[in-house]
């Protein structure tokens, strides 16, 4: 069975109509649930250590940041060499081989949260290894650009990026549930508020394990690679371009700023307003964010295809900006009352849905930045996702050091206002006003 399809023509309307939809439609299915097996696995540290503390870990706030962290710093390095895979080895080795690697975490994490033993340093390890999830979507999202012809590839972006998105609400929704009965193991105490209960928090981690073996043998049976090849040094053109390092910076500003918030929105409701009496459990509010965010992706892939990223992704910006300065300038990042925190988690909810448009919105504009390159346009897609990636370690280790060093996160808040500035009037004068360099 060949690994490479021999022809492929997906802008030819017959070839498309004829064989094209039905393998590159297969693929979409294919890659697109082995994506949010990726983003689960890649935020199941952010979830389970929330509940470290409370069944006899003895980290401190800052520890358990950078373990929050590490997956965000590993998945952005991951996602830079996924960038180049896909036109060197081809869309049915790379999705299987990043499928079966994730099992190394999921395996690993599960064992060390039974023993109370296990020191700090091993999780680090454990959670630099979950950043394999996140480096996958810098080969993913590649592959369907090249499956797809123009005018669909918004709509199949969105659909792959959007839904992909939903494993981090996955993990963070199913964590909860999924600790509260025996699977594998025995119990751990679980403390908190002055109660105990059992808990299993290894299925956490575990539950993805038998999905993983089934995707990763379904796309080593199903999958084919479209014959687009380029070596290494080939590929590293696209630094040559200055439209490469916009890119970069409007798309750090849009899925930069929804992971870096998916990563640090447990802690950060923990740290702000776990004090008070009768405090939220941050994992009933953290998976409302992403899935806002990726539900946000996948329907407005369809709506970027009809009326140009670049004027969404300029509004994305501006929302920001805004939503930035109310949580600062509302005392929000300061609270004194439970009162306050209803209106927190409603922007944060504005800035999540903003976000999964500005990510729709931008991968919209990066082929059409690059339309008259296709290979160039995907590695750009790979690029920029990797840098973006690197937003759960911005966001986790900045805000973590902002709160002990300062007792709030607001300095950090403020930081990101000056970065949406300058990131939304590169799009402006770039790709969005009339006489634009490249309106996308």
């Amino acid at each position: 069975m060949s690994t490479w399809l021999q022809n492929w023509e997906p802008d030819n309307p017959a070839f498309w109509q004829k064989t094209g939809k039905r393998i590159a439609w297969r693929t979409l299915i294919i890659t697109t649930v082995a994506l949010v097996l990726s983003f689960a696995t890649w935020f199941t540290m952010s979830a389970v250590v929330v509940r470290i503390p409370q069944i006899g870990f003895k980290f401190d706030t800052m520890q358990l940041f950078w373990l929050a962290a590490m997956p965000g710093l590993a998945g952005g390095t991951f996602r830079i060499a996924n960038t180049f895979l896909i036109p060197i080895y081809g869309t049915r080795h790379v999705i299987t081989a990043t499928t079966f690697l994730k099992l190394i975490p999921c395996i690993g994490i599960g064992l060390a949260v039974m023993n109370p033993g296990t020191p700090f340093w091993v999780f680090i390890v454990l959670a630099l290894l979950a950043g394999l999830g996140g480096g996958d979507f810098s080969s993913y999202m590649p592959s369907t650009r090249f499956f797809f012809p123009k005018q669909l590839q918004g709509t199949a972006l969105g659909i792959q990026a959007g839904i992909g998105n939903f494993g981090v609400s996955l993990t963070q929704f199913i964590t909860p549930w999924i600790i509260g009965f025996a699977v594998i193991g025995s119990a751990q105490t679980m403390t908190a508020g002055g109660a105990t209960r059992p808990i299993w928090l290894q299925n956490a981690a575990f539950w993805y394990v038998p999905f993983l073996v089934i995707i990763g043998a379904v796309a080593w049976l199903t999958l084919r690679s479209v014959p687009v090849k380029a070596s290494f040094r080939e590929q590293l053109d696209i630094f040559k371009v200055k439209h490469t390092w916009f890119c970069t910076i409007t798309y750090i500003m849009t899925f930069g700023t929804f992971a870096g918030l998916s990563a640090a929105f447990p802690l950060l409701i923990k740290a702000l307003y776990g004090s008070f009496p009768d405090a939220p459990d941050p994992l009933r509010y953290a998976f409302l964010g992403p899935l806002i965010g990726s539900l946000a992706r996948v329907l407005t892939g369809p709506l970027a295809d009809k009326v140009g990223g670049a004027i969404l992704t300029h509004i994305t910006g501006i929302v920001l900006i805004l939503g930035t300065l109310a949580l600062a300038g509302l005392g929000l990042l300061t609270p004194t009352s439970l009162a306050q925190f209803p209106a927190f988690v409603a922007i944060m909810l504005i800035l999540f849905l903003f976000t999964g448009i500005g990510n729709a919105a931008t991968f919209r504009q990066y082929p059409i930045i690059f339309a008259d390159s296709p290979r160039q346009g995907a590695g750009v897609i790979g690029w920029t996702a990797a840098i973006a990636a690197y937003g759960p370690f911005i966001f986790s280790t900045l805000i973590g050091a902002s709160i002990t060093a300062t007792g709030s996160p607001q300095a950090f808040f403020y930081g990101m206002v000056i970065f949406y500035v300058i990131a939304t009037a590169i799009n402006w004068w770039y790709y969005t006003r009339r006489g634009c360099e490249k309106p996308s």
